[in-house]
């Protein structure tokens, strides 16, 4: 008797009486399958049926060519390889972090990276020093043609000098100095993978990464109605073209069926590369609707199953066309430069409702956000006589300021998860990184929903912040000279061995001996650095310190627990995990020891992060300003003293350098806010009542 695995197929289920398994990565379903031959101690030959869809051609091409399982060992070893060793590093760096500082912190070989990013464009935020500058914008008419001009030159940051040009080229004749056309084409998005479905489902619903993942697998398992969602593909093989005309011809009766009659199948063929690309599909094509119709949906489900829907449909309709006019107008000596994008057909936008027509008027921009776009776009057609003069009708100064990165949202972040990798110096470490980054399509909602459940960050609106907690874990880290957990370089180095593997270029015992010795040397360094202060990880975690405890002392026991299973054989070929690495019990002192200097002259990680940032301005209180995790506060709170400013006021973020200059001078340098008619006035945030940390805005006069 032979056993069939079937490997690379959408889910759980039976197919001509074999049970299936499959998850994300081939080499995951390899090792879950031949930790079910240890389990139940087979020794039947195996042989794989090895596809990527379930359509009835693709299952049968499959069935006709079994492959031996001998081919894919070392997809097993690769699998084996990863789980161990995300295993050893995870359950030891938590375990030695937590009981060193004696407060529970999850560490791990993609969370840890990614809490990294947040932090660092956090600092980036909070360091961030806004500039103010002027733009000058003229509007020129020729007959009954109207259109705008940016004035060109260096960045102007005196208003005199500004209004000086305004005031120059108003109710002034100009020339056009230049003027270019060229018809463009945009094509449809590619269809979805899941990050991308991710990101756009938070851009425009703001569902977190969890629940599209949640949506889309309810969409796929109880209602049956797409592919299967946890792709990381883009593109579909040549068999999947036949089953796209299909689901094409389902979804001319219904909702969609106005956009099919518009259609045209032939669009997609297997020529079409930026439709069918087999050698960028690997386990899973890309998402797209199968044959059933939906039934009762629920208004989520609606949403993804929308999304899907209308990015399929778009691939049946020809690129969008355009045609781009670039003029340069010169009044006196000044010059302005004029973008118009000229609609000629909307091509497949006509699959797009009105608000995301609208929202896609605008068309991707190269600019700064600090640069007020320059392009128009208009549904009109657009003509000018270059050789003719046009009339300078208005000219105005507009204030600007620079802004500073923003921080991330799911959407945003899935995107720096998935192209972590392209920022790496090394070039080996990139290429191998290219098609990887931090996580997978199936696990990155995992992640963030990680670190939310940890403490380590926090959702304002959309927006992901950095709690105390999540600071003081990252400082931690790269401080204790193990940085190279917090980066996207240590995934890079793994993917790299783990690929030579897979090719029987490197052997796996070598790769966990290293893993082992990383580890060791992590818990080697934790040990000496100098016990976080009860206080270091913020408001909520000092006040139930007692807790943290014995979360300690919690993970410690789960840790014993689970060296115990790991010193069983756990994957098939007869061999064990080897020698297991445990933290050892780090010794532990007292948490509010005196943090000390370290012998090269830098403070500990704990002095930076919760240093004085000045004297209480309360009078008779002699305690110093330190930042909790929602504002700044006085460290003799205990004592009674109620000063307190918050870390957000008036729409602005209160950064040390402005609390700094509100202790010192009781005010903050000049800040650009908007009033509610939408105009500009310069104002700055005063401390009002010393006593209380009570703050105003005051305008400049």
């Amino acid at each position: 008797m032979k056993l069939l695995d079937v490997v690379g197929l959408n889910g759980v289920g039976h197919i001509k009486g074999f049970f299936t398994t499959c998850i994300c990565e081939l080499s995951i379903s390899e090792h879950i399958f031949a930790l079910i031959q240890q389990q139940l101690k087979l020794r039947q030959p195996v042989k794989r049926l090895w596809i990527s869809d379930l359509t009835a051609e693709s299952i049968a091409t499959g069935f006709e060519r079994l492959r031996d399982a001998s081919e894919f060992e070392f997809l097993t070893q690769v699998a084996r390889a990863r789980s161990e060793a995300d295993w050893l590093i995870g359950m030891n760096a938590s375990r030695a972090f937590t009981t060193r500082h004696n407060t529970l912190l999850s560490v791990g070989r993609v969370q840890t990276p990614v809490l990294a990013l947040i932090h660092d464009r956090e600092k980036e935020i909070e360091a961030f020093q806004s500039q103010t500058f002027y733009d000058v914008w003229a509007e020129f008419t020729q007959d009954q043609i109207k259109y705008k001009g940016a004035w060109q030159g260096d960045r102007l940051t005196k208003p005199e000098e500004a209004e000086e040009i305004a005031t120059a080229v108003r109710g002034k004749e100009g020339k056009i100095t230049k003027y270019d056309t060229k018809q463009t084409k945009e094509y449809p998005f590619k269809l979805y993978d899941l990050t991308l479905l991710q990101r756009e489902a938070n851009a425009k619903y703001g569902y977190s990464a969890k629940k599209t993942l949640d949506v889309a697998q309810a969409l796929y398992e109880r209602h049956k109605v797409i592919s299967y969602p946890r792709t990381n593909s883009n593109y579909v093989t040549e068999q999947n073209i036949d089953g796209m005309h299909k689901a094409l011809r389902m979804l001319g009766t219904g909702p969609y069926a106005e956009l099919v009659q518009q259609a045209n199948p032939n669009l997609v063929h297997k020529q079409n590369k930026s439709v069918c690309n087999p050698s960028r599909v690997e386990d899973h094509h890309a998402i797209l609707p199968t044959l059933k119709r939906p039934g009762t949906l629920s208004k989520e489900e609606q949403n993804i199953y929308d999304l899907v829907i209308r990015r399929f449909l778009s691939h049946f309709f020809p690129p969008a066309e355009y045609k781009m006019h670039t003029v340069m107008t010169q009044v006196d000596k000044h010059q302005f430069k004029t973008n118009i994008k000229e609609l000629l057909s909307l091509g497949w936008k006509v699959v797009l409702n009105k608000a995301d027509q609208d929202k896609g008027k605008k068309g991707k921009s190269s600019k700064k956000e600090d640069e007020e776009e320059t392009d128009e776009w208009t549904d009109k057609k657009f003509e000018i006589d270059a050789g003719r003069a046009v009339d300078c009708v208005c000219a105005e100064m507009k204030e600007k300021a620079t802004q500073p990165p923003k921080s991330y949202t799911e959407g945003t972040l899935l995107k720096a998860m998935e192209s972590a990798g392209k920022q790496m110096e090394n070039e080996e470490l990139r290429e191998v990184m290219k098609d990887a980054g931090l996580g997978t399509p199936a696990t990155r909602a995992a992640t963030i929903e990680r670190l939310k459940k940890v403490g380590y960050i926090e959702m304002k609106g959309k927006k992901i912040l950095i709690t105390d907690k999540g600071k003081m874990a990252i400082n931690l880290i790269r401080h204790a000279g193990v940085d190279l957990l917090a980066s996207p370089e240590m995934t890079g180095q793994w993917e790299r061995r783990l690929h030579q593997i897979s090719k029987g270029e490197a052997a796996q015992e070598k790769f966990m001996d290293n893993v082992k010795k990383f580890t060791l040397s992590i818990i080697d360094k934790v040990r000496q650095q100098q016990p976080a202060p009860a206080n270091a990880f913020g408001e909520e975690t000092r006040n139930n310190r007692s807790g943290g405890k014995g979360n300690a002392r919690s993970v410690g026991a789960s840790g014993r627990a689970a060296a115990k299973g790991m010193g069983r054989t756990t994957s098939g070929g007869g061999s064990s995990a080897g020698s297991t690495v445990l933290a050892p019990s780090l010794r532990r002192s007292s948490a509010t020891k005196t943090v000390r200097s370290s012998s090269d002259g830098q403070s500990d990680t704990l002095a930076s992060q919760r240093q004085t940032l000045g004297s209480c301005p309360c009078s008779n209180c002699g305690g110093s300003i330190i930042e909790g995790r929602k504002g700044y506060g006085c460290s003799h709170y205990k004592q009674g003293c109620g000063f307190v400013i918050w870390k957000e006021y008036a729409g602005k973020q209160i950064t040390e350098t402005m609390l700094k200059s509100l202790l010192a001078k009781g005010q903050t340098q000049l800040l650009s806010f908007k009033r509610k008619d939408g105009s500009t006035v310069k104002a700055r945030i005063v401390l009002d009542a010393p006593e209380t940390g009570k703050l105003s805005v005051r305008e400049d006069t």
